[in-house]
């Protein structure tokens, strides 16, 4: 079942790039009592997610930061890859959230199997606003980047 408006968000631990390298990270602490932006995209470092979905929430993330307290990208990659991406994007108002199991995607009932492609279980293309853990919009892209977008979630804050 996928999460939707009104539902909280799941507890559980993935990997963030710590200073040391990959620190766990829970994500009830992550999202209580504040307002997050989450975004995820299939895969780091692939060309939709570089050149489209990820550049938008780098332009925006002074607007963005202005009506929530955290931006947060997600992707079914390990903390030293969302790392790396995060550097080559310039992206350093964002945390990185890494999901390398999807088991945060799986939770949220947004996982995509791309295993015909040779890629796996990944996370599907999406967009979240929660408020204290509790989602107040969710757009989820099929194609494209429409529901998704940083301008998308920047008119829905």
């Amino acid at each position: 079942m996928t999460i939707a408006v009104g539902d909280t968000l799941p507890t559980l631990t993935i990997k963030t790039n710590g200073a040391k390298g990959p620190e766990d990270l829970n994500t009830g602490d992550f999202f209580k009592g504040r307002k997050v932006v989450l975004f995820a995209v299939p895969g780091a470092f692939t060309p939709g997610c570089s050149n489209t979905h990820m550049p938008g929430f780098v332009i925006n993330a002074d607007a963005i930061l202005e009506k929530a307290d955290a931006i947060a990208c997600m992707a079914v990659n390990d903390a030293f890859v969302m790392d790396a991406w995060q550097k080559d994007q310039n992206a350093e108002h964002i945390t990185m959230l890494a999901d390398g199991n999807a088991e945060f995607a799986k939770a949220l009932g947004l996982e995509l199997d791309a295993t015909g492609g040779g890629m796996g279980i990944r996370s599907k293309r999406f967009a979240l606003i929660a408020n204290n853990g509790v989602v107040e919009y969710l757009g989820v892209d099929e194609k494209g980047v429409e529901k998704s977008s940083a301008e998308t979630v920047l008119g829905k804050l």
